[in-house]
């Protein structure tokens, strides 16, 4: 498997952000539970001074790829979950979420927040997430979205540091690119109008709130330009903060509040996973398993996004093994 998780990394150097930055060569180590891991040729071992600001924001970040990587892992190596045809599709993205990882990895140093155990169920309340595309593919677009805001969030924190503000802006237009493919799967525009989920539930509407916002540099656009509030609105995406970013991947993290389990600290805060009513999760999101049935199954991706060459089914199994 390494050798081939290598090979695609290679041969696919678009699937990086910070290639200018970062050149990844062809050697992989195994570290705890089997994780491979990218050695970079081109960065020197040593820490560099950072910030705790830019620490924070960087182990922010570092959850979300954290999260995201194992997520689409997880899809590709179900069965039957994901259509052949969109196999490339997820397969890209997850490699776009490695690169970003091992960035974050390496940049960090022994600075990174440990991996914590991830619960894609959300305690139970998505029973169906690795075997419903529709709710595999909802849950995918509403980290996608949350981490385009979540970038936006943090990016004053990391102005101070060129590199890595630079290399967060190239974060946030690959992650940008992620979640308007997932919504264009899912048969809706590629860009947020208001502070609308579109057929998302009502727990993701976090995600979405403040989207509506009309004003950009103390000017209102509106009257400006005399477009409608929808318009001015899909021009542009607003931050999160990363309290804002924590209340929604919170419920996604396993562990039990206040007896050790993982938790870590941004911005003088201690952030542990928080338990749930499971009837009410369980409630807002029982449309996932219907969704799928009201809409025409027959998908065309009409969309640049899909790489050339493309790797076969196999390929991209082998890759994920």
């Amino acid at each position: 498997m390494n050798s081939t998780v290598v090979e695609s990394l290679n041969n696919h150097p678009e699937a990086f952000a910070d290639t200018q930055y970062l050149k990844m060569n062809a050697a992989s180590v195994e570290k705890g539970g089997g994780q491979v891991v990218i050695d970079p040729c081109n960065r020197t071992p040593v820490e560099e001074p950072l910030s705790q600001p830019i620490i924070d924001a960087l182990n922010l970040a570092l959850l979300a790829e954290y999260l995201e990587t194992e997520f689409y892992s997880r899809g590709l190596n179900t069965p039957g979950l994901i259509r052949s045809d969109l196999r490339m599709v997820f397969t890209r993205i997850l490699l776009n979420e490695v690169g970003h990882r091992e960035t974050l990895l390496t940049v960090l140093g022994s600075r990174a927040i440990p991996k914590p155990e991830f619960d894609f169920t959300a305690q139970g309340v998505l029973p169906d997430v690795f075997t419903n595309f529709d709710t595999f593919i909802g849950l995918g677009q509403a980290f996608e979205n949350t981490g385009v805001r979540a970038i936006k969030g943090q990016a004053p924190n990391v102005q101070s540091d060129d590199f890595i503000l630079t290399t967060a802006l190239r974060f946030h237009s690959v992650e940008a690119r992620h979640a308007s493919e997932l919504r264009r799967i899912r048969g809706q525009k590629g860009w947020i109008t208001l502070n609308l989920r579109g057929n998302l539930p009502a727990i993701a509407q976090g995600i979405y709130d403040g989207e509506e916002n009309i004003i950009q540099g103390g000017i209102n656009l509106v009257n400006l330009t005399g477009l409608p509030a929808t318009t001015v609105s899909e021009s542009f995406d607003e931050p999160l903060t990363a309290e804002q970013v924590m209340r929604n991947v919170q419920p996604f993290i396993r562990g039990r509040r206040g007896r050790g389990g993982f938790h870590f600290k941004i911005n003088g805060r201690y952030f542990r996973p928080k338990r749930y009513n499971k009837k009410r999760l369980r409630k807002a999101f029982d449309y996932f398993s219907v969704v799928f049935i009201k809409r025409n199954l027959s998908i065309i991706i009409q969309s640049s996004f899909l790489p050339r060459p493309e790797l076969s089914n196999d390929q991209s199994s082998r890759l994920l093994k």
